[in-house]
């Protein structure tokens, strides 16, 4: 401390962990059109789903893991913010998403969050 200030540094360590795993079922076309992904699907049975990863070069293997597990698209990879997108048939992308989080959590030792829907 000095001259009475008390000076704070403050650090972010990101852990092993999947913050954000949402599917959003058929979802209206604008939100497929403004992500940029394939806009040819059948609204009523289509999913996107959406990762939040770190560390951030985990989303490579994600892609991996959902492109193995389940009939997906890859919407969208980012091996910088950890950010995956996938699409498919709602079952398809919840089914690549499980798969997703169960090979973090017991092969890698992640800690994963629940998957939200809307």
């Amino acid at each position: 401390m000095q001259d009475g200030k008390l000076r704070i540094i403050q650090e972010s360590v990101p852990g092993k962990q999947v913050t954000l795993a949402h599917v959003i079922a058929s979802p209206d076309e604008i939100i497929f059109n403004k992500l940029g992904l394939d806009p040819t699907v059948d609204y009523d049975q289509a999913a996107i789903g959406i990762l939040s990863m770190t560390p951030s070069e985990i989303a490579v293997i994600a892609a991996d893991v959902a492109n193995k597990s389940s009939k997906i698209e890859m919407g969208f990879i980012d091996r910088f913010s950890g950010t995956l997108i996938i699409t498919g048939r709602i079952s398809n992308v919840q089914s690549a998403i499980k798969s997703i989080l169960i090979y973090l959590q017991t092969r890698l030792g992640f800690t994963v969050c629940e998957i939200t829907r809307t």
